[in-house]
C-alpha cells in the first residue's frame, strides 16, 4: 500500500440542530449502515456517477453531534423508528456503537424555559459547544444542519431559536444548512454577519415530497402550454413535524415554499390552497394529495390528481448526508455566500436559480463538475473552474477559492 493511499481522509463534523429527531436519527443510522455495507446508498444523489471524484468527504469520515432539547438517546430513538417501520428491523442493534458515539456528542440546546441569558450569551454558549466538538473530535471542518421542527414565523425583534443556532454556526466558523422553513440565517439581523463570515451556506426547507413533485409537474404544464386554472393540495402527516405544523404560523411558513414553487414554474399562483393536517396515528408517514385543474386545446377542461405516500425521514435523511458532504466540500474549496447551485434540494433556495427540478439538477451536476477540478495538482489556479463569481443573495457576495472578493 502506498503512503498516499494509507492516509486517512480528514474528519468532517455534521452538527445537527434537532439531533435526536426522526430525520437526524435516520441520517446517523443510515450513514453507519451504508459505511458498513449493510445497505446501499439509495436516495443519495452524491453516490451516483455524476459525483464521483469531485472530492466529497467519504461517509466514513463524517462525525455526528448536535443540539437538542430532548433526552431520549439516539439508540432508543432508532429502536422506536424501527418499531414504526421507518428503519429496517435489527438495524439499530447493528449500528448501536455508532449511534451511541453520536449521542455522546449531543448537547442541550436553547433557549431554555425561563432562560436568563441574553441573545449574545446564548449564541456564544451554542457556538462554544460546536467549537468543543471540533476540538474534541479532531475535525477538519464542521457543517451545521438545521433539521429541527418548524417554528412559526417570528414577530418582534427577538431572534427565533433557529436564527440563534444559525448565528452560533457563523460564530463557530462553520458553514450552515437550513433544511427547515424556519427563519434561520434568513433573518435580516444576520445578513451582515453572513456576508462577513466568508462561509458558504444553503437552504431553506428541504424538498422531499409534494413540492418535489410540483417542481416536476409545474414545468411540464408550462412547457406544454397548458393553462393551469387551479392547484389545490392536502398534506396528512403525524410525528413531531405534524404536531409542529398544527400551529397555523408554522404551517404558513411551510406552505409559503410550496406555493413559491408553483409561482416560479407557472409564472403565477393559480387558484387553490394547500392544507396541512396533523394525524398523530400516521407517525413518520405522510400522504400528500394534489388536485390540478387545467385547460387544454380549445378550452377543454381536464384534471390531474396525484397522491404521494412516503416516509418523511427516509426521504430527508439521504439529502442531509448529500448536503453535509457538498457544503463541506464547498467550504474546503474556499467558497462563501449562498450556494444557489444546491437549489435542487430546497423549496426556497438561497441565491438566484431555476425552480424546475430538471434545471436545478443540471446546475447541481455542473457544480459537481467544477468541484472536481479543485485541488487537482495539474490545475493552473486556485479558483473554482467555471465559478460565476458574485451571486445575489442575502450575503450579496461569493468568494473565490483564493479568498478575494469578486
Amino acid at each position: 500500500m502506498s503512503a498516499e493511499s494509507s492516509v486517512s481522509p480528514p474528519r468532517v463534523g455534521v452538527w445537527l440542530i434537532g439531533a435526536r429527531g426522526s430525520v437526524a436519527t435516520t441520517a446517523v443510522t443510515g450513514c453507519a449502515a451504508v459505511t458498513a455495507g449493510l445497505h446501499p446508498p439509495t436516495g443519495m444523489v452524491t453516490e451516483t456517477p455524476a459525483f464521483a471524484d469531485c472530492g466529497l468527504p467519504p461517509l466514513s469520515s463524517l462525525v455526528f453531534g448536535g443540539h437538542d432539547m430532548v433526552d431520549c438517546s439516539l439508540p432508543k430513538r432508532a429502536e422506536a423508528l424501527a418499531a414504526g417501520g421507518v428503519l429496517p428491523p435489527g438495524l439499530p442493534a447493528a449500528v448501536t456503537a455508532e449511534l451511541a458515539a453520536a449521542d455522546r456528542e449531543i448537547r442541550l440546546g436553547g433557549p431554555l424555559s425561563g432562560e436568563t441569558r441574553d441573545e449574545d450569551e446564548l449564541v456564544e454558549a451554542l457556538a462554544s459547544d460546536i467549537r468543543d466538538f471540533m476540538t474534541r473530535c479532531d475535525l477538519d471542518r464542521t457543517v451545521v444542519v438545521n433539521v429541527a421542527s418548524t417554528e412559526p414565523v417570528p414577530t418582534g425583534t427577538e431572534l427565533p431559536a433557529s436564527s440563534l443556532y444559525a448565528a452560533a454556526a457563523l460564530r463557530a466558523g462553520c458553514p450552515y444548512v437550513n433544511f427547515t422553513p424556519s427563519m434561520g440565517l434568513h433573518h435580516p439581523a444576520l445578513a451582515s454577519a453572513a456576508a462577513e463570515s466568508g462561509l458558504p451556506y444553503a437552504g431553506r426547507d428541504g424538498k422531499t415530497g409534494q413540492t418535489l413533485l410540483r417542481s416536476v409537474l409545474g414545468p411540464m404544464f408550462a412547457q406544454r402550454a397548458l393553462a393551469v386554472r387551479a392547484w389545490s393540495g392536502t398534506n396528512l402527516l403525524g410525528g413531531g413535524d405534524g404536531a409542529a405544523l398544527a400551529d397555523p404560523g408554522a404551517a404558513a411558513a411551510k406552505n409559503a415554499g410550496k406555493e413559491r414553487v408553483l409561482a416560479d414554474t407557472l409564472g403565477g399562483v393559480p387558484e387553490g390552497e394547500t392544507h396541512i393536517d396533523d394525524v398523530p396515528s400516521l407517525g413518520d408517514w405522510k400522504t400528500a394529495w394534489d388536485h390540478i385543474a387545467f385547460d387544454g386545446f380549445l378550452g377543454t377542461r381536464m384534471v390531474l390528481q396525484t397522491t404521494w405516500q412516503g416516509c418523511d425521514s427516509s426521504l430527508a435523511a439521504p439529502l442531509i448526508l448529500d448536503l453535509a458532504r457538498l457544503v463541506a466540500r464547498s467550504h474546503e474549496a474556499g467558497l462563501s455566500g449562498p450556494l444557489s447551485e444546491l437549489g435542487f434540494y430546497f423549496k426556497d433556495p438561497v441565491g438566484e436559480g431555476p425552480a424546475s427540478l430538471g434545471e436545478q439538477y443540471a446546475e447541481l451536476v455542473g457544480f459537481a463538475g467544477r468541484l472536481r477540478g479543485v485541488g487537482d495538482p495539474q490545475g493552473t489556479s486556485g479558483e473554482l473552474p467555471g465559478s460565476s463569481g458574485e451571486r445575489p443573495g442575502t450575503s450579496g457576495e461569493r468568494r473565490g477559492l483564493s479568498g478575494e472578493r469578486r
